[in-house]
């Protein structure tokens, strides 16, 4: 099967709200994922990848131990709202498999909207200290690919295969 680089990052990135895509819509059951995503990688706007920017890679090193004390989970989106007073701003309720709801507040509301996430499954790191936004405490930070597309900034959120576990560890 051939397809193009960007209908293969389509499959593993869903595309940003911005650019009309059909990314929340479900067909019902998930025996048909897959006619789901071949659907969205028809209908996906095509980039020009000579037009996409990426931060460079960083110079520094990070040694393994250091790596490994950090968290990385598969949660389950269980929930997802506006903040009121921010333009940027949603508030997860996350399942990260621990019996116990996480919230974490991500500034991708202009990219997504909050309906839209619901029963979506992401990556979080889990373990970063709590911290305090539009006083909301956040416990940890969802995982998204950052670019620069024709001059704008592009984000799509990392998300996964629905019949991941929430809790798994990534590694």
């Amino acid at each position: 099967m051939n397809m193009t680089m960007y209908e293969l990052l389509g499959k593993l990135f869903p595309t940003m709200k911005s650019q009309g895509d059909k990314h929340g819509e479900t067909k019902g059951d998930k025996g048909e994922q897959g006619a789901v995503c071949q659907e969205f990688a028809d209908n996906a706007p095509k980039l020009d990848l000579s037009k996409v920017k990426i931060e460079p890679l960083f110079e520094d090193f990070v040694d393994f131990e250091t790596f490994s004390r950090s968290d990385f989970r598969v949660v389950k989106v269980k929930a997802c709202e506006a903040v009121p007073k921010s333009k940027k701003l949603l508030q997860f309720t996350l399942d990260d498999g621990s019996g116990t709801d996480r919230v974490i507040l991500s500034g991708i509301h202009e990219y997504y909207e909050p309906e839209e996430l619901v029963g979506k499954t992401c990556v979080a790191i889990t373990n970063l200290p709590l911290r305090k936004m539009m006083g909301i405490d956040s416990c940890g930070m969802l995982i998204s690919a950052v670019y620069e597309y024709d001059g704008k900034e592009g984000l799509n959120l990392l998300m996964l295969d629905d019949g991941i576990p929430a809790g798994a560890k990534l590694y």
